[in-house]
């Protein structure tokens, strides 16, 4: 079966999962859903499993912290080696809370993205198997990527603040 653009694949999702998959927004590489958070670990295994989707590839997760809006979205870069097709999942988390099922059962390799996202960001990934810091210390205080980040001045008694190496 030959590669199936975007809309296509949106076809496909709503198809099986009804008004549980966002209108198609974007386009190309790019094109993308919104799906609730209680859903998307159904909906991956899907996308992963459907032969004419086949998405043997989660190529990136990663976050984005939205104040404003109160939300932190997750998203997924998913891509199929055999049909050469790409598509986004996204799901808005709210930020007081945001708390999304893992994926690392569809793609294995989501469990290191998924701990990154959930060090960076403080997205809580439920029934992750070993969901802990990834990059920061375990007692690092905050998740770095949210926007209200403040830095400590220092951690342990050493200090965070360091010249800056650009000569002016």
């Amino acid at each position: 079966m030959p590669a199936l653009d975007a809309p296509a694949i949106h076809a496909r999702l709503c198809a099986r999962f009804g008004d549980a998959v966002g209108a198609l927004a974007g386009a190309g590489t790019d094109a993308n859903a919104l799906v609730p958070p209680d859903r998307i670990a159904e909906v991956a295994r899907f996308c992963q499993t459907d032969p004419d989707l086949a998405f043997d590839c989660l190529s990136n997760l990663s976050g984005v912290d939205y104040p404003k809006t109160s939300v932190i979205e997750v998203v997924y870069h998913l891509y199929s080696y055999r049909h050469r097709h790409a598509f986004v999942l996204k799901v808005d988390a709210p930020r007081d809370n945001p708390v999304v099922p893992t994926v690392s059962g569809v793609w294995s390799h989501a469990d290191w993205q998924e701990r990154e996202t959930f060090d960076l960001l403080g997205v809580i990934f439920t029934g992750h198997p070993d969901l802990r810091r990834l990059l920061m210390p375990e007692d690092w205080p905050g998740h770095p990527l949210r926007k209200d980040f403040v830095e400590p001045e220092e951690y342990h008694g050493i200090s965070t603040s360091r010249e800056s190496l650009l000569k002016a």
